[in-house]
């Protein structure tokens, strides 16, 4: 009885190194896409900058627009 039971607390102890190891994976996924996610944020933010620096929005003076190309 003591070898099944030494064999179950080993087959137990197995699984959570697994899991423990799989976590670790994951948690370093996760980390992972978060900077790259914060990266992606700061470079759509200067794109949308460098946009709205480029081109007047609708507020803008239109006598500051040049003219439309059929002109």
């Amino acid at each position: 009885m003591a070898s099944g039971l030494e064999a179950r607390v080993v087959e137990l102890e197995t699984r959570l190194a697994f899991q423990e190891q799989a976590l670790a994976e994951l948690n370093d996924a996760l980390a992972e896409a978060r900077m790259e996610l914060s990266r992606n944020d700061v470079l759509l933010r200067r794109a949308l900058e460098e946009l709205r620096a480029d081109r007047p929005g609708p507020t803008g003076n239109p006598a500051d627009e040049p003219p439309p190309p059929h002109y």
